[in-house]
């Protein structure tokens, strides 16, 4: 599938965590260990929160280790709360309307997984999105299909709230309609404030998400080392090294949510 990372805490350049560590986003668009695919080239996306309201978004069909742009605008810009994206695609075509993250105002959006059989039950999903939101669907995949329908189900007032809900009116196509693949997922959603991530499959194994240690040091490709702050926290779905004193992992069907430097974990689901 795809890899991803989110970051939140003191300001820094997107290439410390996008293109520099050892095992970065940019080396695993090549070299994945626990995704599906090794190799993540279908195009990939940042989105990155500065001094206007809403999130900046950089995006391209190119393999992320092939894009010079990406490796410039990483090390110019600074941002306390970023996103990046590296793509596999399954079932929709690379265009860069189908890359990750997606926006809408101040909400960013990306997804590791897929709806299996998704061409089964899109119909019936895009047609309970609410019109405005709809109206500005620019891309086919089931991702962001997700993100549409979560914002339609309550997402902006109950991040958590809205993604169970968008889980719930999947499975409930996935069962009327007969598919009998899953819906298998891990997704991070942010407003700028703070990161909502949810692991999640309809059954068997489920996509992995970690998030650091405080004070995380990461070796560089080059020799060197990134040392993170205190209250600096990185979510994502694969480690940038191989210490495992330096990454949390996200039980299974677990929510995690990133706030001021703490990061919390709870069931997705309430009992």
């Amino acid at each position: 599938m795809c890899r991803w990372l989110a970051y939140s805490g003191p300001s820094i350049y997107l290439d410390e965590l996008l293109i520099r560590p050892q095992h970065s986003l940019l080396d695993q668009s090549r070299h994945a260990r626990e995704a599906t695919f090794e190799v993540n080239a279908d195009g990939f996306g940042i989105g990155w929160y500065g001094e206007r309201p809403n999130p900046g978004v950089y995006h391209d069909t190119q393999p992320a280790w092939n894009d010079w742009n990406l490796a410039s605008i990483a090390a110019h810009i600074r941002s306390p709360l970023f996103l990046g994206h590296i793509r596999a695609a399954v079932g929709s075509e690379v265009a860069q309307c189908n890359c990750h993250p997606f926006r809408s105002g101040r909400w960013l959006f990306q997804h590791n997984g897929a709806i299996t059989d998704f061409d089964s039950i899109k119909h019936q999903l895009d047609m309970q999105i609410h019109p405005d939101l709809y109206s500005r669907k620019v891309g086919q995949t089931d991702s962001e299909t997700m993100f549409l329908l979560a914002l339609t189900l309550g997402l902006e007032e109950d991040p958590f709230g809205g993604v169970c809900r968008m889980i719930e009116t999947v499975e409930k196509a996935r069962s009327s309609a007969g598919v009998h693949g899953q819906l298998h997922m891990t997704v991070a959603m942010t407003d700028g404030e703070a990161i909502y991530a949810s692991r999640y499959a309809s059954h068997g194994p489920q996509p992995s998400l970690y998030h650091s240690t405080p004070g995380l040091e990461l070796k560089c490709a080059d020799g060197s080392c990134i040392q993170l702050a205190q209250d600096a926290v990185l979510v994502l779905s694969e480690p940038l090294d191989d210490l495992a004193d330096h990454w949390q992992e996200v039980p299974e069907s677990s929510r995690l949510l990133v706030r001021a430097g703490e990061a919390s974990i709870g069931p997705l689901f309430s009992s």
